[in-house]
């Protein structure tokens, strides 16, 4: 069967690019065609254009940039149309790809489907009207989303998480133990670790960093309280792909206050293997953090919180930011966001994630049972795969 796949981001062109290797498992003479990026590319296919060609972030640059994105608009729906497709598969990327829905399902009879689902049970409810009139399936990898969409009449698939996949498979091939990893980057295999996850953006480090080591200070060595027995602790920040080491430099020689600090890049999961708790931007990292059972506290910092706690009420439909809790519908980890992130309610956190075993303990046991059971067991790609063609030969 022929494919034609559009991801507009890194991250939806790693996802299109694990489900294209599944479908080509299934459908040895799969063909594909798509917009998205070099992991999609390296599956093999076509490569019509490239996602960074049109991934522009925020009102103004996407204004700025209108015109590239209305040409890139019109060179897909054109292409798919010429090509002819037994099917459209949208990876996330809601603003492009809705638009693509719609044309395709008003101008050609090729079937629609959806793998990730954009999040409009957060913002942007109404666009429930066009996946329903446009979408003919939905793959979804968040298990909360079947009974929002239930809500709406609207029966999707829930497939499994990527992000379970990405873990298991790092844990079945990961055999480093803590001595070895701690030597390897000068640190002390005896002493607890604590990982620092400030983001993946700039933007997120500046804000959120900052706090997070004014916040380890308060633990430093000689600071500790007496009811706790153990070693010193060390800080380990994880350092994002993309973002120079000279970035971190600064905020490197700020927390030798807290003791030993350090940075690491390319190494989130090992990292967080070895980890006592964390520290941590909302996003994917919340729910991998949870994965691998590290207590965490989730950090996100925003200018003018006032304002943005109040317009967050008014706006969001979700009372959670970080997965872990809209996965678990429940307040499992505490979320700092906004005018609720500093320095002292981020150290009280903190406080009991290291010297609280009920608390950590508590916390371990929703991890199971709220966040990793509803998830359920690898294979995402290959649940969706499955899922896809079945439907596909079904209603050939």
């Amino acid at each position: 069967m022929k494919y034609y796949l559009i991801a507009g981001e890194a991250s939806g062109d790693l996802h299109a690019s694990n489900l294209m290797r599944a479908l080509k498992e299934r459908d040895p003479r799969a063909e594909f065609r798509f917009f998205g990026g070099d992991l999609m590319a390296s599956v093999g296919g076509t490569l019509v254009k490239h996602y960074r060609e049109l991934a522009y972030m925020g009102f103004v640059q996407v204004v700025l940039h209108a015109g590239t994105i209305m040409r890139g608009m019109a060179l897909c729906k054109e292409d798919i149309v010429s090509w002819a497709p037994d099917v459209v598969i949208l990876v996330d990327y809601p603003g492009f790809n809705l638009s693509i829905a719609k044309y395709i399902k008003t101008h050609t009879q090729i079937p629609v489907y959806y793998y990730i689902s954009p999040k409009i049970w957060a913002w942007k409810e109404y666009r429930i009207k066009d996946i329903r009139r446009y979408v003919d399936e939905m793959f979804s990898i968040l298990p909360f989303e079947v009974p929002f969409y239930a809500k709406h009449q609207y029966p999707i698939h829930y497939v499994g998480n990527p992000c379970v996949d990405a873990v298991a498979e790092f844990k079945a091939g990961y055999g480093e133990t803590k001595e070895d990893f701690c030597t390897r980057h000068g640190l002390d295999p005896e002493r607890p670790i604590v990982a620092l996850l400030a983001g993946s953006r700039k933007q997120e480090i500046r804000d959120n960093l900052p706090i997070m080591i004014a916040a380890a200070k308060h633990f430093a060595p000689g600071t500790l309280p007496k009811r706790y027995k153990g070693k010193p602790l060390q800080w380990v920040i994880a350092g994002a792909p993309g973002i120079d080491k000279e970035m971190y430099d600064t905020y490197l020689s700020q927390a030798s206050a807290a003791g030993d600090t350090t940075i690491v890049f390319g190494e989130t999961y090992p990292l967080l293997t070895h980890s006592y708790a964390a520290m941590v931007t909302s996003g994917t990292a919340t729910l991998e953090t949870a994965l691998f059972r590290v207590p965490q506290v989730v950090c996100y910092y925003i200018m003018c919180g006032k304002l943005v706690s109040l317009l967050r009420r008014l706006v969001l439909k979700v009372r959670h930011i970080s997965l872990v809790n809209l996965v678990a519908d429940f307040t499992v980890v505490r979320e700092l966001v906004a005018e609720e992130m500093r320095e002292r309610e981020l150290k009280e956190e903190l406080d009991q994630l290291l010297f609280d075993d009920t608390y950590r303990r508590r916390m371990f046991e929703e991890y199971d049972d709220m966040v990793l059971r509803p998830l359920g067991e690898p294979g995402a790609s290959e649940h969706a795969a499955d899922k896809m063609i079945e439907l596909l030969t079904k209603h050939k």
